[in-house]
């Protein structure tokens, strides 16, 4: 038996004010794979992300993601507390701004141990352990636990916002420019580390990404986004390799030394 999408969007559409910010944008995503969403500011990728996600509800139609215990629901159709649920237990969401997506007054062991309490772990030691072993996966030193994020640099904590969302072994993580803001050096390992962990783990993500670079280590396919539409879409290496639309084509041209 073939399997099915992990997750599947249908016609989304959204808008504000008289703005479309997403057109009619259909896909699926399966199981394993890294799905990358690209294009320039403005375009509708971070926009169409929060839709998948539950953040935002699209003017028309629909998400339905395949769950390991309730079988395929409708993203949108689920309680306020339902989707939070699934938020903390089988999704992961890596923001821009990792303080978006950690609890800044309170030490990074806690922040780690959240998730895992979240999943139904009680146990202090076993809590504390995992939080330690997670630490040392994104390269942070154990001396560190204790502390809080504001104590930390923005590359340590994007590394411990990782950390956060992979300990309770989600299983899809969305991903909102997880390198940009950083400088160069760093994105570079944060972007090493994260390519790691998805072949570790076997993660499937929708990654959003302005940079073509991060979209071609990381993504196994790709979608092209301008002005709220996919202008074009197919395997990363296909389609950055050879860009069929004039706005891809663009896009490409313009990472290519002169």
């Amino acid at each position: 038996m073939s399997p099915s999408p992990l997750l599947s969007a249908r016609g989304v559409i959204k808008g504000f004010g008289g703005r479309i910010a997403c057109r009619d944008v259909s896909f699926d995503l399966w199981p394993g794979e890294v799905l990358g969403i690209v294009g320039e500011s403005g375009s509708g990728k971070t926009t169409l992300l929060n839709c998948l996600a539950g953040r935002l509800t699209p003017d028309a139609g629909s998400v339905v993601y395949e769950t390991a215990q309730m079988g395929t629901v409708d993203v949108h159709g689920l309680s306020e507390a339902r989707r939070r649920l699934l938020a903390r237990t089988e999704w992961g969401f890596v923001n821009q701004d990792a303080r978006e997506g950690l609890r800044m007054g309170v030490s990074a062991g806690a922040n780690i141990g959240e998730r895992l309490m979240a999943i139904g772990a009680r146990h202090y030691g076993d809590i504390r352990k995992s939080a330690s072993d997670w630490l040392e996966r994104v390269e942070i030193d154990l001396d560190r636990l204790d502390d809080r994020p504001t104590a930390y640099s923005g590359g340590m904590r994007q590394r411990l916002q990782i950390a956060r969302n992979l300990v309770s072994n989600p299983r899809l993580v969305f991903m909102d420019e997880p390198t940009g803001g950083l400088d160069v050096s760093v994105q570079a390992r944060i972007l090493d580390l994260l390519r790691g962990l998805v072949d570790r783990f076997h993660l499937s993500a929708v990654l959003v990404t302005h940079d073509l670079g991060v979209a071609r280590l990381l993504t196994h396919r790709l979608m092209v986004m301008q002005g709220g539409q996919v202008v074009e879409e197919g395997l990363t290496d296909q389609v950055l390799d050879d860009p069929h639309h004039a706005y891809t084509q663009m896009l490409v041209a313009s990472i290519l030394p002169v």
